[in-house]
């Protein structure tokens, strides 16, 4: 049997050796991709073949030019066979509603040992199940109590969304899935930051989403970025 094809996106490259390290106790496993943050992670995905795809990720959130949760948002609709598990240092609950939102299929802290690891990768990928540390799942318990964890419902953006948005449009959209705030992009662009902004929201209007990360998700499948 073929060992199972793990990936990690973190941005320190102490995280990525010590996941590896505990990873290579398991025959059944093998390390085969690596990236430093979220924008690293999607590039490289993009030049895989499907044979030598990853099956699960290990995803941090915390990353510079694009997090773990825009990334696995975006991720999931265009590669819906890859199973992904954060693994971080943040066990708040405003992290743990927005990893659920975005499609995660497990959420690990960092302390978590060898064994821990190896089970929810066999959780996610031959159980069906969601690998969760017991600490967090009482907390997701308590929150999908509060509320609905699902994303709002996305009305059709077309097949061709290049069409939909204005050449200012596209840029500042480009801009945005680099990871650059409003500020920066005005900068850049040498418009105001009020004028940034009226284009964001000119772009969720037309895209039919109310979120970064859900018009980058479109951007991304539909070749624009």
């Amino acid at each position: 049997m073929n060992p199972l094809r793990i990936g990690i996106t973190d941005d320190k490259a102490i995280n990525r050796s010590n996941i590896t390290d505990k990873l290579k106790q398991f025959d059944d496993l093998k390390v085969c991709f690596t990236a430093v943050n979220g924008n690293d992670c999607l590039e490289q995905l993009k030049g895989l073949p499907v044979e030598k795809m990853p099956h699960v990720i290990f995803m941090d959130i915390e990353m510079p030019e694009m997090d773990g949760i825009q990334t696995i948002s975006i991720a999931r609709s265009l590669y819906p066979d890859i199973f992904f598990i954060v693994l971080t240092i943040f066990d708040d609950d405003d992290k743990i509603f927005e990893a659920i939102k975005a499609g995660a299929h497990g959420y690990l802290l960092k302390d978590e040992d060898a064994k821990g690891l190896y089970n929810a990768i066999i959780t996610v990928t031959q159980n069906g199940g969601a690998a969760i540390n017991p600490a967090i799942a009482r907390k997701t318990l308590q929150l999908l109590s509060q509320a609905s964890v699902t994303l709002p419902e996305q009305k059709s953006a077309g097949n061709d969304i290049s069409a939909l948005l204005s050449e200012r449009e596209k840029e500042i959209l480009q801009h945005t899935v680099r990871g650059y705030d409003a500020k920066r992009i005005a900068e850049i662009t040498g418009i105001s930051v009020l004028t940034v902004r009226k284009h964001v929201g000119n772009i969720y209007q037309k895209l039919h989403v109310n979120s970064k990360a859900q018009a980058m998700r479109i951007a991304y499948d539909k070749g624009l970025i």
